[in-house]
């Protein structure tokens, strides 16, 4: 339904990368899910009255909270598409972010009112009445939530949207309970076990996950969290097919929401090549990154002595002291400086964040490597964490 809704009613459904077609998907799913939500509700409250079951009675409002959640998602969507202003020069696309927190909140806020009226049905059982009508209200229940966390994720992944993805979550907990509420109505007038309560502890059990897992999908970008593998890997293998750029360290990369992206990095040119050309090269590369992936980008040129046997060879010969003290430490600006009583051996030393070393620790350990490489050699270091 959603694909064909999107043919008809999204212009060009297929450039997802479009910020206009980004913001039309989420509006067409927070449209959808609002309608289908609101029917569900209007079928478990009616199956909850027929029945008595406080379980089936919950269900029914968890989905009216599932409707208010498509409306903060609707919403986040479109205010995430406006433009950028003078109070905020970078757009306001992480409001999609904060949306997918408001349906977080909201899905733990639900658990927990589930868990309390659970808890007191346990304490206080009452028998549940079954009929075909409920049961058959429940399992299509089922059905639209496969359906609806089907196609949210699906959307989701496509457009790269946290909120949808949290929405999805949400769905497929929700299938999750409504399976327990018709088997425990099922257990009820076929085996005359009062377990309503227990389903619906279950029940609370599965929504309060689902609040978590999407509330960790929505925080996580809003603290910034660091790039995927793939995105990495992209701007590498784009940077590097520029035969200027011999290499690029110091990435770092600004997320401002989807399709809102502000990255950094520095790029090792020859330190013997026309600066003219090479400024030139940098510059194509800085706008082919905007024109293929969507980045505005800023890219440091360092200059990197080629020639030098020397230094090559001393680099090397340090990368692999590094290497010792933690193999996921890597160097780069590189460069030596002879004086009249020493050389001053300068470079940076990234350190992954699982390394055990306090930076101080890991600077003196280096600078002893390397003074015990050649008693001439002082070794400058500079110790950061990485950002990829």
């Amino acid at each position: 339904m959603i694909s064909f809704l999107a043919r008809k009613f999204i212009r060009d459904c297929d450039t997802v990368t479009d910020p206009a077609v980004r913001r039309a998907y989420g509006v067409l799913c927070g449209c959808v899910g609002i309608g289908l939500n609101l029917l569900l509700f209007a079928g478990k409250f009616l199956a909850g009255l027929l029945s008595g079951s406080i379980a089936v009675t919950a269900d029914a409002f968890n989905n009216l909270s599932d409707a208010g959640s498509s409306v903060v998602t609707l919403l986040g969507f479109k205010l995430a598409a406006q433009a950028p202003d003078k109070s905020h020069p970078f757009g306001h696309g992480r409001l999609e972010y904060v949306s997918g927190l408001v349906v977080s909140m909201a899905i733990l806020l639900m658990g927990v009112e589930l868990a309390k009226g659970s808890v007191e049905k346990i304490l206080h059982p009452e028998p549940v009445t079954f009929s075909p009508l409920v049961a058959g209200i429940l399992l299509c229940s089922i059905c639209v939530k496969l359906y609806m966390s089907f196609y949210n994720r699906s959307v989701g992944r496509r457009i790269d949207s946290a909120a949808m993805s949290a929405t999805a979550a949400d769905s497929l907990s929700d299938t999750l309970a409504t399976t327990a509420v018709l088997l425990s109505t099922l257990a009820g007038h076929f085996w005359n076990l009062q377990i309503d309560g227990w389903c619906g502890v279950v029940v609370a059990c599965f929504i309060l996950w689902a609040g978590v897992n999407a509330a960790k999908e929505t925080i996580d970008p809003l603290l910034g969290q660091p790039p995927t593998p793939e995105f990495v890997r992209e701007v590498q293998k784009l940077v590097l097919s520029f035969p200027e750029i011999i290499g690029i360290h110091d990435l770092i990369v600004h997320d401002y929401g989807p399709g809102r992206r502000i990255i950094s990095l520095h790029a090792e040119v020859p330190a013997d090549g026309n600066i003219l050309v090479l400024h030139d090269v940098v510059d194509s590369a800085e706008r082919e990154l905007n024109a293929s992936m969507g980045c505005l980008a800023t890219i440091h040129m360092d200059p990197v002595e080629q020639d030098d046997g020397v230094t090559a060879e001393t680099r090397q010969r340090v990368a692999a002291l590094v290497g010792i003290i933690d193999p996921g430490i890597s160097i780069h600006d590189f460069r030596m400086v002879p004086g009249h009583t020493h050389t001053n051996v300068i470079f940076d030393a990234v350190l992954p964040y699982d390394c055990p070393l306090p930076d101080r620790e890991a600077a003196e350990r280096i600078q002893t490597a390397v003074r015990a490489l050649d008693g001439n050699y002082f070794a400058v270091v500079t110790v950061e964490r990485g950002y990829v």
